[in-house]
């Protein structure tokens, strides 16, 4: 490829597609390194200069990726969190909760978990906690 004397988009965009779809075995990578040890410093550059390129926008994109992943995962242990401190405080305000109910309150939002939250200050049966569950499935 630096042979061919491309620009750096079109090599990039070979070089992306290599990647994704024709990915070295480990014998096939000790060949390239053997062959790049091989070449003239000059032409070693280049060919270092294309990989490392097309390797740090995947490592742009694996960050990215990775950011957004952890992002969820924390909102989504925080929506948990929450579910069980707010079933903690259910069970201490109205006594054991039914399997069922503690189903239906460990799906809720986050928003909705905050909401039942401050609205379980008001309740003082399980039918409290019923009505308020009925009206947010409806």
């Amino acid at each position: 490829m630096a042979t061919l004397k491309l620009d750096l988009a079109r090599m990039r965009l070979i070089a992306g597609f290599v990647d994704t779809y024709l990915r070295l075995t480990p014998e096939e990578e000790a060949i390239f390194r053997r062959e790049l040890a091989a070449m003239e410093p000059q032409q070693q550059e280049v060919i270092m200069e294309i990989t490392t390129s097309w390797m740090e926008e995947g490592r742009q994109q694996g960050r990215q990726q990775g950011l957004q992943q952890g992002r969820q995962q924390g909102l989504e242990q925080g929506r948990q969190h929450e579910a069980l401190l707010v079933l903690r405080q259910l069970t201490r305000r109205l006594g054991e909760i039914e399997p069922d109910v503690r189903a239906r309150i460990e799906t809720l939002s986050l928003t909705q978990l905050e909401e039942l939250g401050e609205a379980l200050l008001d309740f003082s049966t399980t039918a409290d906690l019923d009505a308020w569950l009925d009206q947010r499935s409806a």
